[in-house]
């Protein structure tokens, strides 16, 4: 039995293992860990709203203030911590919701918490329904509510919390994490191998993390180009070999040179098309063939989220970028 902690830790993902167990070990939004922790010291925790794009530190950072409030024991009896894979109607508003709220605890004054993770999939009557717990048992418990889009709660359940926005991480931010992360784990992580973790991650620690675990499970060494191939995501030198083809050859040759790479790396055209708006913005395009590449672009990327024929869709790409070259060699 002694040693089913070590054993259980090295099972769990990365992600879990290393998520951050106390207020001070969170790298990021200084001003918003500052501001609850004034609110803990002085025994004056409001209800609460985080919001923003996901793997920000939203969970982590309610999960952490709960572990400073209760000790291991009162936890379960303390917390109460709900996610989108629970039901989201109003029978669990109702029923476990209610029934938590309501009750007080013996052996322990102070405040209950309940955490609702992805409060923005509730429904509209389960919100409505909330509001009013909120209201009657403020005395007894405390809200944390967490979602990635405010305009997805109801107003009414906005006015009642104290709302935090986590916005993306930055590099400086990101960095020292990871970098614990890979000496913890040993791993063996080239210079242009952290880049790509931190541009595929765009801000989001979770996603990083979650990349160089199955990168160093896939790989014995993270670069760039295994970080790339197990993401399944284009390269900086596909792209510009794409555009390349886009800009210069004839159209049947750029389309077949595109469909043979597309076949070879298993690349979906979505991703190529985010990665050519990119370097698009990089070249030093006409103003006016700039904008109708961006409205092209705009057009082909809508299709494809309806579910569109990607053959298709690619050649309406390739044709935008034939008529762009047009318009440069008319302007020259």
């Amino acid at each position: 039995m002694a040693d089913t902690g070590p054993k259980r830790a090295a099972n769990l993902p990365w992600v879990e293992k290393y998520r951050p167990n106390k207020l001070d070990d969170l790298i990021s939004h200084q001003e918003i860990i500052k501001t609850i922790q004034k609110f803990m010291n002085e025994d004056r925790l409001p209800h609460l709203l985080f919001y923003g794009p996901p793997g920000t530190g939203k969970t982590s950072t309610i999960l952490a203030c709960a572990k400073q409030l209760y000790s291991p024991k009162e936890f379960n009896s303390m917390v109460l911590e709900l996610n989108a894979s629970d039901d989201r109607g109003i029978g669990i508003v109702r029923g476990p919701i209610l029934s938590f709220s309501s009750t007080r605890t013996i052996f322990k004054s102070g405040f209950k918490l309940v955490i609702l993770d992805e409060a923005d999939a509730m429904t509209n009557d389960a919100q409505n329904a909330l509001r009013r717990v909120i209201e009657k048992f403020t005395e007894n418990t405390r809200f944390c509510l967490i979602c990635n889009y405010l305009s997805k709660i109801i107003p009414a359940l906005q006015s009642r919390c104290t709302r935090f926005r986590f916005g993306p991480l930055n590099l400086q931010q990101m960095v020292p994490r990871i970098q614990h992360v890979i000496n913890e784990e040993g791993v063996t992580v080239t210079e242009d191998g952290m880049n790509a973790l931190i541009t595929l991650s765009r801000g989001d620690m979770r996603r990083s993390i979650n990349i160089l675990q199955s990168t160093n499970m896939a790989y014995d060494l993270v670069n760039e180009e295994n970080v790339y191939q197990c993401t399944g995501h284009p390269l900086r030198s596909d792209i510009e070999s794409i555009v390349d083809w886009m800009l210069n050859k004839d159209f049947t040759t750029a389309y077949n040179n595109i469909m043979k790479l597309k076949t070879l790396k298993g690349l979906a055209l979505q991703d190529i098309l985010t990665e050519v708006h990119t370097y698009v913005h990089r070249i030093d395009f006409p103003v006016k063939v700039r904008i109708h590449l961006l409205d092209k672009m705009a057009d082909v990327e809508h299709r494809l989220a309806a579910g569109t024929s990607e053959k298709l869709q690619l050649g309406s790409l390739l044709s935008a970028f034939q008529v762009a070259r047009d318009m440069v060699m008319a302007e020259a």
